[in-house]
């Protein structure tokens, strides 16, 4: 490991990448060896929304399936990650001294956002897994900031995953091989630029940046994370894309490491 653990931004599409990893997969699988030294992993989903953080604080997460109407191999699959309940208080306190509030969850499993991806960036489950809560009161300015705050974890050999999607609009989804609507690859254009030049004051704003950003999140829950992994990131560190084909005509499956 370097001296300070990763950091990701992962699209993480629909829970069918699971069982078809794709070329997103692939890219994933590509940078395991990152993390095979980390303390633990820290992930924020957008399927986990709280008024207020919330953390997990369990030995062994299950495996949430928390979706609806998918073939019955996936409800089959387990990620069987360990949790570090030692490690949750300390994260806690840490939080709490920078002025962020969070309370400890002691039941809470990994939802989709967070076990589906570390199945092919982590398929061994080795690496103790938390998962704190996307906090629906914050906003963009504050995402940042706790991002920022996140990041200091990175010297302690903790890598913080931020999953959600670069677009996100399931009203146009299609299960054909027609090519991505053009909002889709434009938004996603947009986005990779503004991350890679750090441009933070666009990227929380974007829906007065571009016209693209309602069609491409009807709701913004899976574009917020983006702005806590990008705080968790700084200058220093080396940026990569992760490109990958927008899969089902609307869902961008690109994803961001910094290390």
């Amino acid at each position: 490991m370097e001296d300070k653990a990763p950091v990701m931004f992962i699209s993480h599409g629909s829970p069918m990448w699971a069982i078809d990893p794709g070329e997103a997969g692939k890219q994933l699988s590509r940078f395991q060896s990152l993390f095979l030294d980390c303390k633990a992993i820290l992930v924020i989903s957008p399927h986990w929304q709280t008024k207020g953080l919330q953390l997990t604080a369990v030995d062994n997460p299950e495996t949430i399936h928390d979706f609806g109407g998918f073939p019955e191999a996936l409800y089959q699959l387990r990620y069987p990650a360990i949790g570090h309940p030692e490690l949750a208080a300390t994260i806690q306190l840490h939080l709490q001294q920078n002025q962020f509030k969070v309370e400890l969850d002691r039941c809470r499993g990994l939802d989709h956002g967070a076990w589906v991806p570390l199945m092919h960036l982590a398929p061994a489950a080795h690496i103790p897994v938390l998962q704190l809560s996307l906090d629906s009161r914050l906003n963009p300015v504050n995402l940042l900031l706790l991002g920022r705050v996140l990041g200091e974890l990175r010297s302690m050999g903790v890598a913080i995953i931020a999953t959600g999607g670069v677009t996100h609009n399931l009203f146009d989804i299609a299960f054909n091989h027609d090519p991505p609507v053009a909002y889709a690859q434009r938004f996603q254009d947009w986005v990779r630029e503004k991350v890679a030049s750090r441009d933070t004051t666009a990227l929380s704003q974007p829906d007065v940046e571009t016209k693209d950003y309602q069609q491409a999140h009807p709701s913004s829950e899976h574009y917020l994370p983006l702005l806590m992994a990008v705080g968790a990131s700084n200058w220093q560190d080396s940026f990569r894309v992760l490109e990958s084909p927008i899969l089902y005509r609307s869902l961008s499956m690109e994803s961001y490491l910094w290390c």
